[in-house]
């Protein structure tokens, strides 16, 4: 197995001039450099990351902890957070917390004890237990997706990066008032989650807008799942005057209440119109099309992973909340002509 003395001596460089190419510790001419990254592809030579992670008490890792498996949004910021971490030369563990507080604690501490240098984490309902453990031994981490609050006066505070989710659903709601809907009904997320609260806000204030009121009834949770929200949607299709419209939290429980309508041999926009928050793959293979909003997951994976880094460089600068703006993606499932037919599929305003 080559070592860092063979790519030097076929370099025809010092150690420590490699040591520096490799490292990135110390400019190097150009002409130096490309000659150690030749030497290094000539003899296969692979650094030893452990015995460097044991002198520098760095690991060049990241911790990521998000229910990837489970919900397919959490896919899209996994590719941005491994992209992200690879470009600036880190490695990325990954632990799946199905959203259970206490799991979520674990596994968070799993990664901290493989001594990652941080954690990117997508928060569970009730974060109490990882709160307390991430305080207590001070590990730096950035919350995506959710934000969370401070548990008290004096408790810690951390990083957070996630969407614009209250505005985005309000346009939802408005533009379904616009088609001259009156029952706008919401699928609404977990209880707990700040996205489930942040959507209801929206959704409350996209009525408000319109003039129409805010009937308690129309208000179902799904609890961010497909199954929950089949229940969900079966329980407005029973009212005694069920919707003409329904808005859907998240693109699990978008499957879930097409699943309810279909079942109850109702059709989309022709008996009841639809629109989801959370673009997806397939949502332009529907029929009919979904209109959606769409969130920048790669974005705000490859955000975390930058404000992780930057506040891995200063650990004692004050803490921040950064929101990324989404797209309305307008197409058939809320009753209006194709507009792709027209001006494209992405609008940023639907009226």
């Amino acid at each position: 197995m080559a070592t860092m003395t063979d790519v030097a001596r076929c370099a025809g460089v010092s150690v420590a001039t490699v040591s520096h190419v490799l490292n990135g510790t110390r400019p190097v001419l150009p002409r130096t450099r490309q000659a150690v990254l030749n030497a290094v592809e000539e003899l296969g030579y692979t650094p030893n990351t452990l015995a460097r992670s044991l002198v520098t008490s760095r690991t060049r890792s990241i911790g990521l902890a998000v229910s990837a498996i489970s919900n397919p949004y959490f896919t899209e910021i996994l590719q941005g957070v491994e992209a992200a971490a690879l470009e600036y030369g880190y490695s990325l563990l990954i632990a799946d917390p199905h959203d259970d507080p206490e799991h979520e604690r674990k596994v968070v501490q799993l990664l901290h004890e493989r001594r990652v240098e941080g954690v990117v984490v997508a928060p569970s309902a009730q974060p109490r237990e990882l709160l307390a453990y991430l305080g207590r031994h001070q590990v730096p981490a950035v919350f995506l997706d959710r934000v969370v609050g401070d548990f008290g006066e004096g408790g810690p505070r951390f990083d957070q990066v996630c969407a614009e989710n209250t505005e985005p659903t309000a346009l939802l709601v408005a533009h379904l008032a616009r088609l001259g809907h009156r029952r706008i009904a919401l699928v609404a997320g977990r209880p707990g989650f700040s996205t489930t609260a942040e959507r209801i806000t929206g959704y409350r204030h996209g009525l408000a807008g319109a003039g129409l009121p805010f009937d308690e009834r129309l208000l179902v949770h799904g609890d961010s799942e497909s199954a929950g929200a089949e229940r969900a949607t079966g329980d407005l299709l029973s009212l005694g005057a069920p919707p003409t419209a329904v808005v859907t939290g998240n693109n699990a429980m978008t499957i879930g209440a097409l699943r309810a309508l279909r079942s109850h041999g109702l059709s989309v926009p022709g008996d009841i119109a639809l629109c989801c928050f959370d673009d997806f793959a397939w949502a332009d293979l529907f029929s009919p099309r979904l209109t959606a909003i769409a969130q920048p997951g790669k974005e705000i994976g490859a955000r975390a992973v930058q404000v992780l880094l930057d506040r891995l460089a200063a650990p004692d600068r004050p803490a921040r909340t950064e929101r990324l703006s989404c797209a309305f993606v307008h197409r058939t499932s809320c009753g209006c002509p194709d507009p792709a037919a027209v001006h494209g599929t992405r609008e940023r305003d639907p009226s």
